[in-house]
């Protein structure tokens, strides 16, 4: 019965919280089509989007295509064998691709380069095919340099130069950077068509180098309502489909080439539709809480099972929740060889029974999504370790370690297990629990903002290591944290010098006590403690800096982290929102910081 009751009292409490959001996300920097601002409500008093029907009406102009290639000057050519010699448009323009990026490492890899030169190859013309028949012989330094040369040129524009590229931009976002949403004008997130160039990838990947081939109106799927005035394409073509599919949210689609999957054109983070799926992500996870002991629950029963498909998926739920791993998807051969929790294979783990003075320890060795390496030593429960042994026995490295399930089959399994659940829910569910844990213990009463900020970005940092979210050390990360440094060194000599000076004020004060001296040692006083203040401030941005040198926070705010937490958090230590979220963060969370008060928890 009480189960019952607090089923009941949480579909009521679901229910008051999607209408708040309602009309709530609506109020973000938004204006009908006249340009005038709409009340907050007016947008959701309309109707929301069901699961089926998103949109009643959707009008664009469609996408923003890069400028054509302008041709090289006559004076820039290409050499093959050390003599020049003049390429086709379409050739000439690839092999700018590769000479932008000669002083990049990529031009460096066999496999960037076999990639670059096969592609190129194929686009030449029959003669150009003849003569150009080896990459080692090709010289692409005039090109190069001539690029050089205009970067330079643009970074010494004049003020006037910048601000009629600025204008032009602005008259390109209101021609193309809006739609109109039933009735209403939304901001549009990509409007524009990623030009062509050469395939990079993240880390080892097999395709780095191929040509990402310019995209055509003749490629391009529009999508918007039947009685809206159909987006115009460029002179001299037509689109491939227009179609009016008020069941998805993107606006236009098209093949790319590099792995043969749709890109789409989608509404901006900060739109109505956007916030409320947000809004319902979160929720999702949060429901998470009443289920998640009960599936515990279920996938250590699981492990002692008699059927092995059983037990691997109890193990794999289990390293999922545990670790915050991705499921892992399928992929071609072509794809770079990166693994989630149902695609590891027995390569990628090593057994301990004892490591490091604790038992039952896997260690983890693979390349994760973006080619991230997730290295991670973990001691598990003894049930697991015995059930990993039997996993792999009789395996060889490359075998699959659960080789009884797919990614499909454990999704489907967690949606038995509560309707909406997968393994990214899960991902969200304890990336979001393990902020609010860490803030509500690293935040203590009495902190400046600082130590309030470094609470956050070591809780956040927390996340980050869970969900392996790395970075390579910024360039500028050794000349930024010398600055910083040296800023340091300076204010400790100010206050050295301060200090001095309040020494000499306070010997005056008691030889000679005036209110004047009284004044001059207030002021001194209050010097040295300014100081103080400034110089724990750079040392707290110092410690913060080095922390965070390799952790990418940034992902895991975005899309793990329940923005509500941190809007609640800010409410109730006093924290300026700023200081946590950027104008476009904020743009995003738009609804959580308006419908969230300071008592929130997740």
């Amino acid at each position: 019965m009480k189960t019952c009751l607090r089923f009941i009292s949480r579909c009521i409490y679901i229910s008051a919280e999607r209408d708040k959001v309602a009309s709530l996300v609506s109020s973000v920097r938004y204006y009908n089509a006249a340009g005038v601002r709409t009340p907050s409500h007016c947008r959701w008093e309309e109707g929301k989007s069901s699961d089926t029907q998103k949109w009643s009406s959707l009008e664009h102009k469609g996408p923003y295509f890069p400028p054509e290639y302008e041709p090289l000057p006559d004076n820039i050519c290409f050499k093959y064998d050390g003599q020049p010699v003049k390429l086709s448009p379409v050739t000439e323009e690839i092999a700018t691709f590769y000479a932008k990026m000669l002083d990049h490492e990529y031009t460096s890899k066999d496999v960037f380069q076999n990639n670059f030169f096969s592609d190129w190859r194929e686009e030449m013309t029959k003669e150009e095919r003849k003569q150009i028949k080896t990459l080692s012989k090709c010289d692409f330094t005039q090109i190069h340099k001539y690029f050089v040369e205009k970067s330079e040129e643009r970074k010494n524009m004049t003020k006037e130069e910048k601000q009629v590229l600025k204008e032009e931009a602005s008259r390109l976002m209101e021609e193309y950077g809006f739609c109109l949403l039933d009735g209403h004008r939304e901001k549009i997130g990509n409007f524009k068509l990623e030009p062509p160039g050469l395939f990079r990838g993240r880390g080892e990947h097999p395709k780095m180098g191929k040509l990402k081939k310019r995209i055509q109106p003749e490629d391009v799927t529009i999508n918007c309502s039947q009685d809206s005035k159909i987006p115009t394409p460029p002179a001299g073509h037509r689109w491939k489909r227009v179609q009016h599919d008020n069941t998805v949210t993107w606006l236009a689609s098209w093949l790319e080439n590099i792995h043969g999957r749709p890109k789409y054109i989608m509404l901006n983070p900060s739109s109505k539709l956007k916030g409320e799926k947000d809004w319902q992500k979160y929720e999702t996870a949060r429901q998470l809480k009443m289920k998640v002991d009960s599936i515990r629950k279920q996938y250590r029963r699981d492990w002692t099972s008699r059927e092995m498909k059983i037990r691997q998926r109890g193990v794999a739920i289990y390293f999922i929740d545990k670790l915050a791993l991705r499921a892992g998807n399928e992929k071609d051969d072509e794809s770079a060889d990166t693994v989630g929790c149902c695609s590891l294979r027995v390569e990628h783990i090593t057994l301990h029974r004892r490591l490091d003075a604790q038992e039952h320890v896997v260690e983890f060795d693979f390349l994760g999504k973006d080619s991230i390496r997730y290295y991670n030593k973990v001691p598990v429960e003894k049930q697991v370790f015995k059930n990993l042994k039997l996993f792999i026995k009789h395996k060889d490295p490359e075998d699959d370690l659960f080789d009884r399930i797919t990614t499909v089959k454990l999704n489907k399994t967690l949606n038995e297990c509560m309707p909406g659940l997968t393994a990214k829910v899960f991902r969200t569910f304890n990336a979001s629990t393990t902020l609010q844990d860490q803030l509500n213990k690293l935040t203590t009463e009495g902190m400046t903002v600082e130590e309030k900020i470094l609470s956050y970005n070591r809780a956040n940092r927390a996340v980050a290591i869970l969900c392996n979210h790395q970075r390579a050390a910024p360039k500028t990360f050794e000349r930024s944290m010398q600055l910083l440094q040296e800023k340091i060194q300076k204010k400790k000599e100010q206050i050295e010098d301060a200090k001095k000076e309040l020494k000499e004020a306070k010997k005056a004060h008691k030889d000679a006590p005036s209110d004047k001296s009284k004044k001059l040692l207030e002021k001194k006083e209050k010097a040295v403690q300014r100081l103080s203040d400034q110089l724990k401030k750079l040392q707290l941005q110092e410690t913060d800096r080095e922390e965070n040198k390799v952790i990418a926070l940034g992902t895991s705010k975005l899309n793990y982290l329940d923005p509500r937490i941190s809007v609640a958090w800010c409410k109730k230590h006093q924290v300026p929102i700023e200081k946590i979220y950027n104008k476009t963060q904020r743009d995003k969370f738009a609804w959580a910081i308006d419908m969230t008060d300071e008592n929130f928890q997740f």
